[in-house]
């Protein structure tokens, strides 16, 4: 029989599961990245380039994401 831990458990599995498949479902960019930000000309890291279609540095990316909001 399960009790109410399991089922807040099942519950939260859920809902990560379907945040995870949220994140996933979203475009990711492609194409050639930059070598310079966008916003501040500041150099992003080979390891973020290799990612493909990045056109900024992490501070500025989030910085970005957060005007979206």
């Amino acid at each position: 029989m399960a009790d109410w831990f399991d089922r807040a458990q099942a519950l939260e599995q859920r809902e990560r599961d379907l945040a995870i498949a949220a994140q996933l479902a979203k475009p990711r960019p492609a194409g050639e990245s930059r070598s310079l930000c966008l916003c501040c000309k500041q150099p992003i890291p080979p390891a973020r380039q290799a990612l493909g279609g990045i056109l900024r540095c992490v501070p500025c990316q989030t910085t970005f994401e957060q005007g979206k909001r």
